[in-house]
């Protein structure tokens, strides 16, 4: 079997196999109680659409693959055979024990869906809902344009329209205003310079706060940003961090500005386990916001604050502020 054709299995079937059903079961997506731990609100969401999940109360997610190595702890390699041993061309199931020998067309037609995701059009960023939407998240336009698209998609037949970041396997991270999701397969996003060498990578869990770094070192430094001095990968999900580690291993030094989080911090922990003091979490540089993005928009909108200040007496007293606090103000990323 292959990765692909492991990832084709339905994450539903799977867990129906496992005799686990979804709580709240809706026509693109179902709730559960996640089967990686215990909850008391069904915080596992299965995305019938793209054939992925997430677990909101760690912040993992992934395709089925991602989810029987979490379940069994053990590689890709490991988790395929697992899924080859409960899946045959018979559609013969046998997960736990259980067998299911009859064929079952509904079942069949689940789990290998034609195209989840009906990709209509990819074409540069122009759309003013979705420049909108990056300006409310405090990230500029002109900057994000070089790395996202827009995607015009169709999921069961309704048109729906989102930013569009490519991963290295060929999928995407959508996102828009009301949706945050993805086309598979999921896997990170590695963005290197032709003809040069850096020694350095910065690692972000999201596109989005990748694009919020990219915007802060763009208002720090307009004229040199310094951009292109290190190297970035992109986990797109933390439950990827396991596929940064080996292209991680090329460079000297390893940043990570990943969520201030349970979730973050594992992935963190992962990388400082396996390259120790090549390794700086640069997350407290952020430390009193969930994450870079969220930092970006309080920052963002400290101009404006100063500005409608400036008009009133209080001003004055501002400008006594220490030459210490003025320090840690300008303190940059």
């Amino acid at each position: 079997m292959t990765y692909q054709e492991a990832n084709s299995i339905s994450i539903k079937d799977y867990l129906e196999s496992l005799d686990i059903l979804p709580v709240v079961d809706k026509l693109y997506y179902g709730m559960y109680h996640s089967p990686l731990r215990q909850d008391d609100t069904p915080s596992f969401k299965v995305d019938y659409g793209v054939n992925l999940w997430c677990d909101f109360g760690t912040g993992e997610g992934g395709s089925l693959i991602d989810l029987v190595m979490k379940q069994y702890g053990c590689n890709a390699y490991g988790a395929i055979s697992r899924l080859e041993q409960g899946y045959y061309s018979t559609d013969t199931f046998s997960f736990q024990g259980k067998n299911i020998t009859e064929r079952n067309p509904a079942r069949e037609e689940r789990k290998r869906p034609a195209s989840p995701i009906e990709i209509r059009k990819i074409q540069p960023l122009q759309n003013p809902a979705l420049i909108n939407y990056l300006k409310s998240r405090g990230i500029t336009p002109e900057v994000a344009a070089d790395y996202v698209q827009e995607m015009y998609y169709r999921v069961n037949g309704k048109p729906l329209f989102a930013l569009a970041f490519k991963n290295d396997a060929g999928g995407y991270e959508l996102r828009n205003p009301g949706y945050k999701g993805c086309t598979s397969p999921k896997d990170i996003t590695r963005i290197q310079f032709a003809e040069k060498k850096n020694d350095a990578c910065f690692v972000f869990e999201g596109f989005m706060d990748y694009l919020s770094f990219l915007t802060i070192r763009h208002k720090n430094s307009p004229a040199y940003p310094c951009i292109d001095w290190q190297d970035y990968i992109i986990l797109n999900s933390t439950a990827n961090v396991d596929k940064a580690l080996y292209p991680l291993g090329e460079y000297e030094k390893i940043h990570c500005l990943l969520d201030n989080d349970k979730a973050g911090r594992k992935a963190t922990q992962a990388i400082q386990k396996e390259y120790g003091w090549r390794v700086r979490d640069a997350s407290h540089l952020y430390s009193r916001h969930k994450d870079l993005n969220d930092y970006l928009c309080q920052k963002s909108s400290l101009p404006e604050k100063q500005t409608q200040s400036a008009k009133q007496p209080k001003q004055e007293e501002k400008n006594k502020q220490s030459p210490g606090e003025k320090r840690k103000r300008g303190r940059r990323l």
